[in-house]
């Protein structure tokens, strides 16, 4: 960050008083700017014993394989989010259900929130984001193909929870080392 958005003088990067971290503060009208990390909300949508999958059309790791999800905007809630993603990706309605995964990703200053979801009919095709969008079952799924560790493991999780009939919560953080993206 170079210039203030708020009166576009330059902006100093500093330990504003009070605080204990670098921020970007404007010496003109004292405005501190903070960055915090990026929400990235989506879901599982499931039919029957499937579930949608988008082929991304865009980079990062344009061709592979992903849940729906994108960055959560201002003024919506994190159900709000997920679905309208999956509408976007995937021109698909859900009902979006219980909260399924909470991943921090400190590397890229992101957190995951992935949510389970009822697909509510078969009428999907291709967002703008996407090459193409499939309803597979668990032997279908292109685990070598999967664009990024964060969809990958909830994913394999979540199979595994389904066959025993009992889903938990799961909160964790992938670091650089295992995030291939």
């Amino acid at each position: 960050m170079k210039y203030c958005s708020n009166c576009s003088a330059t902006v100093e990067l500093i330990i504003p008083e009070g605080d204990s971290l670098p921020r970007y503060v404007c010496g003109t009208c004292n405005i501190i700017h903070y960055q915090n990390p990026k929400m990235v909300v989506g879901c599982i949508p499931e039919w029957e014993d499937k579930i949608l999958l988008c082929k991304r059309a865009i980079e990062p790791r344009k061709g592979w394989w992903t849940l729906p999800a994108g960055f959560m905007e201002n003024n919506e809630t994190l159900a709000q989010a997920a679905a309208r993603e999956t509408l976007e990706e995937a021109n698909a309605r859900v009902e979006i259900g219980d909260l399924y995964a909470v991943y921090s990703l400190p590397h890229i200053s992101q957190v995951y929130v992935i949510f389970r979801a009822k697909l509510l009919d078969l009428d999907f095709k291709p967002g703008i984001e996407s090459l193409e969008v499939k309803l597979l079952a668990e032997p279908e799924i292109p685990w070598e193909e999967m664009a990024f560790k964060v969809i990958h493991d909830p994913l394999k999780q979540y199979f595994k929870e389904r066959n025993q009939g009992v889903f938990s919560l799961h909160v964790g953080v992938i670091d650089k080392s295992q995030n291939p993206a």
